[in-house]
């Protein structure tokens, strides 16, 4: 039995919880047990990402400090993942504080995305999934550029029961969220998104899956606006179904 420290990320607390329950049933099938940090909050990807790293320290040390002690830490997001594994000890570097850039580093170390995890901490590729359903599955650009998980949620996939898994034409190509990008740059984004919509929709799935629920909202809302009937679910979700 692994004890997990589940880091919930703000956009999963804040607005798809159901990720998160998803992620602690899963792990917790798999006969581990999952905590949950009280203290945690944002990790401050925001902040760096959008050019304000000094703003991001103090975030960056209560994230040290929530997660201190735990022995492995996990995220159901490539994104915010990412964050803590590239972007903390330098930006702490950066700013002189070589104690917190340890502390960062060391934290770094004992976190990883879901999909990283079961695959490479716990040796699992079947974890008894049913999902009876035809779904394809997106690639978000920091799971696959900046974690380079590379095939890991798709054979996680395609150990699941019953799936239909259909491959999402130009799957590497960015959606065109990139956080405040969609919003500073909303016709590239929107042209971009546009791109990914029309593959997901040739491959007539009818559900779209990704390991970063950003991803998801920005490509799901898309499609609902289409009212096209194709579900975003983040891979969590898929993969805590059971018969």
């Amino acid at each position: 039995m692994v004890r997990v420290a589940l880091f919930v990320t703000c956009l999963v607390d804040g607005l798809f919880p159901d990720v998160g329950k998803a992620t602690v049933r899963l792990l917790e099938r798999l006969g581990h047990e999952v905590v949950v940090p009280p203290a945690q909050t944002c990790c401050g990807q925001m902040h760096i990402n959008t050019g304000y790293p000094g703003q991001a320290l103090p975030v960056i040390r209560n994230h040290v400090e929530a997660f201190e002690g735990a022995d492995v830490i996990v995220a159901p997001s490539g994104s915010c993942a990412g964050s803590v594994r590239h972007q903390h000890a330098d930006v702490a570097r950066a700013h002189g504080d070589a104690k917190l850039a340890e502390a960062a580093a060391d934290t770094a170390k004992r976190t990883y995305e879901l999909s990283e995890f079961l695959v490479d901490v716990l040796g699992v590729t079947d974890v008894g999934a049913y999902f009876p359903h035809r779904v394809t599955y997106h690639p978000t650009c920091h799971s696959l550029r900046v974690l380079k998980v590379a095939d890991r949620p798709l054979r996680l996939l395609r150990a699941v029961e019953g799936i239909d898994l259909v491959e999402l034409p130009a799957a590497e190509t960015c959606c065109g969220f990139g956080g405040t990008f969609a919003l500073k740059n909303s016709d590239t984004s929107t042209a971009m998104l546009g791109d990914k919509m029309s593959a997901v929709l040739s491959t007539k799935a009818g559900v779209l899956t990704a390991g970063d629920s950003s991803c998801l909202m920005h490509i799901g809302g898309g499609l609902s606006r289409l009212r096209s009937g194709v579900r975003p679910l983040h891979l969590a979700q898929i993969l805590e179904h059971t018969r």
